[in-house]
């Protein structure tokens, strides 16, 4: 977030930074003072940017409602009020005037969401959307710098004894499962009918944010060993025909997003391609030839940017619009 503010230019007159102890940090050379939380700190501030753990001894929890009693406008990336009623969902490029909705707090979605909905968003408008089947392929930083640790050791360790399943402990223990050459299929705790608390974001988000409850959504969530960058495979059923070509056409026009679509020359989206990039790649646009209205498309952006903190600056950047 610090560094996104910095690159964009955003318009700050005092920057302050909270954590739960005092200390001084180093971002991209220039070290900031960090200060240790409390009610009074957010005295005079117009945004608070929230980033810290969720649940009921979290950051945004503890001290969301006290920022906006004291004047700010709080803006959450974690998932304590993504599904209020009262909080706006946004995503700028998709649904910007739910902004005007906000009481004091605004919420970030999760980052599979972000990037999915910013692709559907014209194919949306265009055609509908009557049904949608998400496979997300996941990134180790989704869960954290140690899971990109535990990446790491496990790679390290598998490259080098050329034993492919781990029964030595790794320091960095971060993912119920080994990643290092391997994937599995659970991202979050399970829930109802079987489908991970991950998968259930990625419906009940896409939902809220374009305001359609009818839209069938499926998904499954899978972690995989790459670094940074979410992939999904999206196989959608539209309302209306929509061909391929004019999808394409669409989405090529549609503001932050990156059309890559040659695969006779090799040319899609990959995730070390979209690491620190801000905009959402869009590929393998083709159609389902078997089903009317069926159409498949590769989504892939980077989840720490775009998937989280560009998101919430856009969000800034709209609110004082």
């Amino acid at each position: 977030m610090l560094r996104c503010l910095k690159q964009r230019d955003f318009p700050v007159a005092n920057l302050k930074i909270f954590a739960r102890s005092s200390r001084e940090i180093e971002v991209d050379g220039q070290k900031y003072p960090v200060m240790a939380v409390s009610p009074e700190g957010f005295d005079g501030i117009d945004i608070a940017l929230f980033a810290g753990t969720e649940g009921e001894k979290g950051a945004a929890v503890t001290y969301a409602r006290e920022a906006v009693k004291r004047g700010a406008v709080v803006i959450d990336n974690g998932a304590d009020f993504r599904m209020d009623p009262k909080v706006p969902l946004v995503v700028p490029e998709v649904n910007p005037k739910d902004i005007k909705r906000h009481k004091g707090i605004i919420s970030n979605p999760n980052c599979s969401t972000i990037q999915l909905v910013v692709a559907l968003s014209p194919i949306y408008k265009k055609a509908g959307i009557k049904r949608m089947i998400v496979t997300t392929l996941q990134a180790s930083s989704g869960a954290g710098r140690s899971a990109v640790e535990q990446l790491k050791e496990e790679v390290t360790y598998i490259a080098s004894s050329g034993y492919n399943n781990l029964q030595a402990d790794v320091k960095n223990k971060a993912m119920p499962k080994q990643l290092g050459f391997n994937v599995f299929p659970q991202i979050g705790g399970f829930a109802e009918s079987d489908y991970t608390s991950e998968e259930w974001k990625l419906v009940r988000e896409t939902h809220k944010i374009m305001h359609d409850n009818k839209i069938k959504v499926s998904a499954t969530c899978v972690r995989v060993p790459v670094r940074t960058g979410h992939s999904e495979s999206v196989y959608l059923e539209t309302r209306k025909p929509l061909t391929a070509d004019k999808a394409r056409g669409m989405l090529s026009n549609a503001p932050g997003i990156i059309v890559i679509d040659d695969p006779k020359k090799g040319l899609y989206p990959m995730p070390k391609d979209a690491e620190g990039k801000g905009e959402v790649f869009v590929g393998r646009l083709r159609p389902d030839p078997f089903v009317k209205n069926g159409l498949w498309l590769w989504v892939v952006s980077d989840n720490l940017l775009k998937g989280a903190a560009l998101n919430a600056i856009q969000i800034a950047e709209l609110l004082i619009k």
